[in-house]
């Protein structure tokens, strides 16, 4: 497509344009992002052509053989998200001064709480729901260093993580704790052995997977002084390998007790080899978060100090 004038006005028009850009790109393609629009992919089509026209710039390729970004396209894809970030964050601060709860809140998590007795994150997001309808949430499931970084950089409002070496840059608040266990799968050595006779020695030969990042779990994994040969960014990924019967890992236990009920995994030597993490709810001391997001933080705090 050859490049055209430059734009030098964007328009309520363009910025729906791009919207519908981003959707697609995140649905992976125009058919996937038909339902999430609500439009036809004819229609979506059109969008998208009148955006390339609109910019002078071929965006995507799209037809028989798939879908996908071109170089140009990535980069407008970036420049979209800052542009939409910065709207949103208008459209929050004038909210503001209107004291309206109307905008969105990015909430960001560590792994799986919802088997966690002790959290009541889905009981907070309902209070909070109801205080606030007009509050779009995103909720998405981060690595504890990418939501720090995100923390930081204002792309994340609120982060939900295992305390472990705090930053200055964050408050933290905690709200709610979790047990860790070393386990094993069906299949390893120490499954049906007798651990009696067990010692630290022989769990430290064994195959170990960790955490890989800045956490309590490769904390205590080092502190233990484990045999790492396995490493993972997230609770999932670390239930699967231990579930092989190949690896040894921290889990917590409120996510193994069906795997335990079912005979599928193990505490190893519980009594020594545990730890209890303490979760918080995180955000950045500057600047000042705005009403929405210390509407959804002292949400957390009450309904976890019931």
């Amino acid at each position: 497509m050859a490049r055209q004038s430059l734009v030098t006005k964007v328009g309520e028009a363009d910025i729906n344009l791009l919207r519908i850009f981003r959707a697609v790109v995140e649905s992976g393609g125009l058919s996937a992002a038909e339902t999430d629009l609500n439009i036809g992919r004819s229609t979506i089509s059109k969008y998208l052509s009148n955006l390339e026209i609109r910019l002078g710039l071929k965006l995507c390729n799209r037809g028989p053989g798939g879908f996908s970004l071109t170089e140009d396209g990535t980069k407008v894809l970036a420049a979209a998200d800052r542009l939409l970030l910065s709207v949103s964050d208008f459209q929050a601060e004038v909210n503001e001064i209107k004291q309206d709860l109307v905008g969105r809140i990015h909430v960001a998590l560590f792994d799986l709480c919802a088997s966690n007795p002790d959290s009541h994150l889905a009981r907070s997001i309902r209070t909070f729901n109801l205080l606030a309808p007009d509050v779009q949430i995103e909720l998405s499931l981060e690595p504890p260093n990418v939501i720090e970084s995100k923390l930081i950089s204002g792309d994340v409002d609120v982060g939900i993580l295992a305390e472990h070496r705090v930053s200055k840059s964050l408050n933290y608040v905690p709200i709610y704790t979790e047990n860790m266990y070393l386990f094993c799968g069906q299949g390893h050595p120490f499954f049906d052995r007798d651990q009696a006779g067990l010692t630290l020695d022989e769990i430290r030969t064994s195959r170990y997977a960790g955490i890989s990042v800045n956490s309590p779990n490769l904390h205590v994994g080092q502190s233990l002084k484990l045999r790492r040969a396995a490493k993972v960014q997230s609770e999932h990924a670390l239930s699967i390998l231990i579930l092989s019967g190949r690896y040894l890992g921290f889990l917590p236990d409120h996510l193994t007790k069906s795997f335990v009920e079912q005979g599928q995994m193990k505490m190893i030597l519980p009594e020594r080899l545990n730890y209890r993490a303490t979760f918080s709810a995180v955000n950045r001391r500057s600047p000042e978060p705005n009403r929405i997001t210390q509407a959804f933080l002292q949400t957390l705090v009450n309904e976890h100090s019931q």
